[in-house]
């Protein structure tokens, strides 16, 4: 399933770092990006959940809640975090439920071997729970700059 901007944003109810579980209908009436990466404690997803990471305070001023996704369990997510110093939450899907339920499931590539797994997504949701963008990402390097600037763009009141 791809989602598309207008999209009702799939609900999930999720454990996350450090105990305790985050649902995306327990966030209504705020912006949420949903990055979902492929595997804890890689070079690719510790940079890009550090990126979001140092621009968190500027997500918040706007409103916005930033959350990680990716398979595994929490305990896992408790390591990434402590080892790469990531202040985002970090959410488990044991069960790839959610991953695929945001079209970020599918076929890859690597040294000329094909096979399925996580492909990188970030996905925009707006404080209607409505999706409002999805980047499917092949470079980390300022994609967290780009998806703020995206939610600076939706906070920004009508005609400016």
């Amino acid at each position: 399933m791809t989602l598309v901007p207008g999209d009702p944003a799939p609900d999930f109810d999720l454990p996350r770092d450090g105990g305790g579980r985050v649902s995306l209908s327990q966030l209504a009436g705020r912006p949420v990006v949903l990055f979902i990466y492929p595997a804890d404690d890689t070079p690719g997803c510790t940079t890009e959940a550090q990126d979001f990471t140092r621009l968190l305070p500027e997500f918040e001023a706007l409103g916005a809640t930033v959350l990680g996704l990716s398979a595994g369990d929490a305990a896992a997510k408790d390591r990434f975090r402590d080892k790469a110093g990531l202040g985002v939450p970090l959410l488990a899907d044991e069960t790839g439920d959610t991953i695929r339920a945001y079209g970020a499931w599918g076929e890859k590539s690597m040294y000329g071997r094909r096979y399925e797994g996580i492909l990188r997504t970030t996905v925009l949701i707006g404080a209607d729970g409505r999706v409002l963008r999805v980047w499917n990402v092949s470079r980390v390097k300022n994609h967290a700059a780009q998806v703020l600037d995206a939610v600076r763009a939706a906070a920004a009141p009508a005609g400016n």
